[in-house]
């Protein structure tokens, strides 16, 4: 009796601990919004930690960037590929897109999915200081065949004619190309438009993605996809597994202050500015040792800026442009180049701030008003410095020997042609060769030693018979 009664118990406990555990799932929402940079990489790598540790039963990454930098978005991949957990990537809301890096993270996603008004690809990728290069594709060839005037030959095939090398441009879109197709093949989807967003950057809206098997659901909310994806089979780390999405939990995880304070420094305008302050302070600490403000404020910016650029694509030969170009600026207020230091400083300096971040990913250029601002404002700094330099060479002397000359004093004493008399506060021994009385004003006509040559100074301005200018 007592183990029927058991038995009862433990059947209708069954029902409710299914429930509470469909109540305990939880969805982890990441929200990847611009271009993808290392700020984003660490921001999803560390959200993937928490949600482990959250046990979560998947993690949704909301995505509406215009692409970003193939190291960051090969990390994301990475992450997603070796994930413990389901990752669905959704393009929402209406009007974002996963252009460029952005549908490759969707190709690699176990569920895809896309919100009405939204549109992917465009994944051909950008050459290192230029623009778009596609390979031509079969129909341009033929296009180009078509082109050719009717009864002309073929030209007969050379056996011993090699073919072209390669170019990088080649090589950077047969790697794209490998690489989106392998991502394409793990997930079941469209392989052939894969290939075609790279090499023709193509791009599909959201139904029609859906249609071409590129994308798994169209969904307008975050609850929504959680229905749609209920019992979907995903391939997870080799095993295939059921989601378990309906009444799941959603919980947000917001950027902490770290991935701020990385996407803030991260930013080229702030990496750029932030080197310049330290190579500024460097020089003002050095020009003027004892002030320890700059160098302090120079030497943080400077370590700030080192490390923005460490994870930056950036040019080296751009910088040295930069390093050299501050190097002749300065030295402009130092040596008599009449410009030439200055002009070529200046002219160093906006080359390479345009040269310095090597990518022409969306997002990721320094902007000509910044470089604009900067040079102009280093220009006119230098230029005034050179100004004042000038200006000091027309003044007369006002220390060491030369400046006592024309300095005015009054005798304290005197005896034939030898006395004494005070110059600027001072007592200084001196002749002249007209006899003077104490009291009377003298002007310094030279400088013997230590004794000073004087005149009477007459109270029209006139010294002896010559009047002082």
């Amino acid at each position: 009796m007592f183990a029927r009664s058991l038995a009862l118990a433990l059947f209708l406990a069954l029902p409710l601990t299914g429930t509470l555990a469909a109540e305990a799932r939880e969805a982890v929402l990441l929200e990847i919004k611009g271009p993808i940079g290392p700020a984003t990489s660490d921001y999803i790598h560390r959200g993937f930690e928490k949600a482990r540790a959250q046990n979560a039963a998947v993690v949704i990454l909301r995505m509406d960037t215009p692409g970003g930098l193939d190291t960051s978005m090969r990390e994301i991949i990475q992450d997603i590929l070796s994930s413990p957990f389901p990752v669905i990537t959704y393009v929402a809301p209406g009007g974002a897109r996963a252009a460029s890096a952005g549908t490759y993270i969707l190709y690699a996603s176990h569920v895809a999915a896309m919100a009405p008004a939204t549109n992917l690809g465009a994944a051909t990728p950008v050459r290192i200081g230029g623009s778009p290069v596609p390979f031509p594709t079969p129909k341009d060839a033929d296009e180009e065949k078509d082109k050719k005037p009717a009864g002309e030959k073929e030209a007969e095939p050379d056996a011993k004619k090699k073919p072209p090398k390669p170019t990088l441009d080649d090589k950077m879109v047969n790697d794209a190309v490998a690489y989106i197709r392998g991502l394409a093949q793990l997930r079941g989807r469209n392989v052939e438009w894969a290939e075609k967003a790279v090499r023709e950057a193509a791009s599909l809206p959201a139904e029609e993605a859906l249609e071409a098997g590129v994308i798994d659901l169209l969904a307008s909310d975050v609850d929504e996809l959680l229905t749609k994806a209920q019992g979907r089979t995903v391939t997870l780390l080799g095993r295939e597994q059921s989601l378990e999405t309906a009444n799941a939990r959603v919980t947000a995880i917001e950027p902490d202050w770290r991935t701020k304070l990385l996407a803030v420094i991260t930013n080229p305008n702030v990496a750029y500015i932030l080197l310049l302050i330290g190579i500024y302070g460097i020089i003002f600490e050095f020009y003027s040792p004892g002030i320890i403000f700059p160098g302090v404020i120079g030497a943080i910016s400077l370590l700030l800026a080192l490390f923005a650029l460490h994870v930056l694509p950036i040019n080296y030969a751009g910088l040295g442009l930069i390093l050299l170009g501050i190097a002749f600026m300065a030295a402009e207020a130092f040596l008599p180049a009449f410009g030439a230091l200055g002009i070529g400083g200046i002219i160093a300096f906006v080359i390479g701030s345009v040269m310095l971040i090597d990518t022409e990913a969306p997002g990721f250029g320094i902007s000509w008003v910044v470089i604009g601002s900067v040079a102009a404002t280093s220009a006119a700094f230098f230029m005034l410095v050179i100004a004042m330099a000038l200006k000091a060479r027309r003044r007369p002397v006002v220390s060491g020997r030369e400046g006592m000359i024309g300095s005015r004093g009054r005798v304290i004493d005197w005896a034939g042609r030898a006395g004494h008399v005070r110059v600027r506060g001072e007592v200084w021994s001196a002749s002249s060769s007209v006899p003077l009385e104490p009291g009377r004003e003298i002007r310094v006509a030279a400088l013997v030693g230590l004794t000073l040559n004087v005149v009477p100074e007459d109270p029209m301005g006139e010294t002896g018979n010559a009047r002082i200018h």
